[in-house]
């Protein structure tokens, strides 16, 4: 196809693990504990390739050779397999329900993967009461990012005023609280010290990643909010993390106009990808060992295929596209500085469908006005969202075969909408707020409040145990 191209990627020049372990044996034995603050691995781009490339070689020219595409998917294939052996045994008694069991589960991932498993809920969600909505305080300066803990329990929140909040669902309460730091405290603070811009969390609640205005990556864990490690690497502001579905690699994009892939297992760096003309403004990913980027003001959507070293580009919107979310393996949708939502099929290099002036009422664009801040899907569904500044959170139900986008009903929230995540069970919408937008202060809405709000969906059909039916 025309818009399928080999990907410009940095690959890593070391074997991350064992190049780990022998900076391990060069520490001397003074005795005295690690610090947890020099804990950081930086990509080739900053290290010095020749010394790191003559150690390779007097140490590992006998090791284990390179794992091939082929033999790594075999690999992962088998995997899988016995995780979903292992899963199912627990709940089968004799040999013969495991095996329908394991084939059961197998035909429901390919089909979630191809895109063709897709549930019909936007229907079946009702606009909530203004009283409904619960609105929560707790950080001085506007919330740039929210993440929904994999079980629904906890939301984590992150600002512009450094700080990382852990909330209880069920109580409202802030649990646990990173505290930021002043700018220029890096080697003595171990917590943000300038604006947090992004955030992510594993597919199994281990690993919270987040990124700020330093361009560092750090790692959090969950369950206590305690400091693991940091990556460096990128020469600006992180704009955007994701995790891949059921693994720990850690897809991270900038300023700076790369995508830099992470080993979160081993804390390790593991290649970089180029192809981007301006700042990155987003990034997501699904199951896939994939990653799909909105290029900002090069009015680019690019989809990584890493396992087969290239890319698939996308054009479609006519000023920067500023956030994009997977619905599925197979369509994605994106908002941008023009008010605009587009719906997108990876089969297509342009939109299958877009609505214009999405937050703006009285139609148009003036160049100053509501443009798309934060999108975002429940995965292998109908149901997407979108956010402005126009004091309202959107939903829309997208349109069989994708081709088609309606609007469902909106749901008032003052202020910046700069983070949107629908919670896995498809029961709520949390939404980050504040009274500027994330990556910059060009409007201050002085009457919206720093925050975040939980939106219910209202059900008309409502499983017993209160998910979607």
């Amino acid at each position: 196809m025309s818009f399928f191209i080999k990907s410009r990627k940095r690959k890593a020049t070391t074997n991350t693990k064992t190049n780990i372990k022998s900076q391990e044996k060069q520490i001397p034995n003074s005795g005295s504990k690690h610090n947890a603050l020099s804990e950081e691995i930086e990509s080739e781009s900053d290290a010095d390739s020749n010394e790191f490339t003559e150690s390779r070689d007097k140490i590992y020219s006998s090791e284990e050779e390179e794992e091939t595409v082929q033999q790594k998917k075999l690999r992962l294939a088998k995997h899988y397999l016995s995780k979903l052996e292992e899963e199912e045994a627990e709940k089968k008694a004799d040999e013969e329900s495991l095996k329908v069991a394991v084939a059961s589960r197998l035909q429901h991932d390919i089909s979630e993967q191809a895109g063709k498993l897709t549930k019909q809920v936007a229907e079946l969600c009702s606009c909530p009461k203004e009283q409904d909505i619960k609105t929560f305080r707790g950080h001085g300066l506007s919330v740039t990012a929210v993440v929904i803990s994999p079980d629904d329990k906890y939301v984590f929140t992150a600002s512009k005023d450094c700080n990382i909040c852990k909330w209880d669902l069920e109580t409202g309460l802030k649990v646990k609280t990173v505290k930021g730091g002043r700018k220029g405290t890096e080697d003595v603070h171990i917590g943000h010290t300038d604006h947090i811009l992004c955030m992510a969390i594993s597919s199994d609640g281990k690993y919270l990643a987040v990124g700020d205005m330093n361009n560092m990556v750090k790692l959090w864990n969950p369950e206590d909010c305690s400091f693991i490690h940091k990556f460096k690497g990128h020469r600006g502001p992180i704009t955007g993390v994701s995790f891949r579905k059921g693994c720990h690699t850690l897809y991270s994009c900038s300023s700076d106009r790369v995508v830099k892939v992470w080993n979160v297992d081993e804390l390790a760096y593991v290649e970089t990808l180029f192809g981007h003309n301006s700042p990155i403004t987003g990034i997501d990913s699904l199951t896939r060992d994939r990653a799909i980027t909105a290029g900002g003001s090069d009015k680019t959507v690019h989809v990584w295929k890493i396992t087969e070293d290239s890319q698939l580009l996308f054009h479609g919107h006519e000023t920067s596209i500023e956030c994009v979310a997977l619905i599925n393996e197979g369509n994605f949708i994106t908002g941008a500085e023009d008010s605009s939502v587009s719906l997108w099929s990876v089969l297509k290099k342009k939109p299958m469908t877009t609505v214009k002036a999405a937050h703006n009422e009285n139609g148009g664009f003036t160049g100053s006005e509501n443009w798309i801040s934060a999108v975002a899907a429940l995965h292998h569904t109908d149901l997407v969202a979108s956010g402005s500044k126009d004091g309202f959170v959107r939903l829309w139900k997208c349109g069989s075969d994708f081709k088609s986008l309606k609007p469902i009903f909106k749901v008032p929230v003052p202020g910046f909408v700069n983070s949107l995540k629908f919670s896995s069970n498809g029961d709520f919408l949390v939404a980050g707020l504040g009274q500027e937008h994330r990556m910059g202060r060009w409007w201050r809405l002085k009457e919206a409040r720093n925050g975040w709000c939980i939106i219910p969906l209202k059900h008309s059909s409502v499983a017993s145990n209160g998910s979607l039916s």
